[in-house]
């Protein structure tokens, strides 16, 4: 790999916390009557809270939402959220992904969370990687969302790496486009590796160790 660092996303790529977010933003969807499902969820992924607000508020018919009654509302699933994450343990960190992170430290290369989450610190207690990480960019400093390549390049500046040093892994499309505007090259994952939108598209998380 001539990469010195690599970038993680964290949710689908890491772990897998898509789940409890269906649940938590159907629940207050439900709640405001606006129909929401499956397909309108994957057009959330990657993208900050309040953005994700704004697309299931496409199909909103009722009364106009103030800012105030916006933030409540994404406060509200974020609450329940979170204690849907409560049942996260290191049990959901698979061994393909710890053996391959382990085996990348190992090879001296730094590794990082670029994730537009403000849950990440506690996403990586519950699976048990809350120090494992040389640096983590994550929704708590940035203030631009994916495709914007702000978090990718703060994460490469807490690691003192040059973006062009730094793989970013990704599974959305949207992070896709963010690395390679911070002037990085990506390893593209799940539905973004379907589309073969990466620099690099892989079939499973240890075929990073190819690269």
């Amino acid at each position: 790999m001539k990469q010195k660092a690599i970038i993680f996303d964290l949710d689908g790529v890491i772990c897998f916390t898509d789940k409890y977010h269906y649940l938590a933003w159907k629940a207050l969807a439900d709640e405001l009557g606006i129909y929401f499902d499956e397909t309108i969820n994957n057009r959330l992924r990657g993208v900050s809270r309040m953005a994700s607000f704004e697309i299931i508020l496409e199909r909103y018919e009722g009364k106009p939402l103030t800012e105030e009654e916006k933030v409540a509302c994404t406060e509200k699933k974020n609450t329940l959220y979170r204690e849907m994450l409560k049942d996260m343990s290191p049990a959901d960190l698979s061994d393909e992904v710890k053996n391959t992170l382990d085996e990348l430290r190992s090879r001296g290369i730094k590794l990082a969370i670029g994730s537009s989450s403000k849950n990440t610190p506690f996403i990586l207690e519950r699976i048990g990687l809350a120090d494992y990480f040389d640096a983590v960019s994550d929704g708590n400093n940035i203030t631009k969302s994916k495709p914007d390549p702000e978090v990718f390049l703060k994460a490469a500046e807490f690691l003192g790496m040059d973006p062009k040093d730094c793989l970013v892994v990704e599974d959305a499309e949207a992070g896709i486009e963010a690395a390679f505007a911070g002037g990085m090259e990506a390893a593209a994952l799940g539905d973004a590796a379907k589309s073969k939108c990466g620099t690099y598209n892989l079939s499973t998380f240890s075929d990073l160790l190819k690269i």
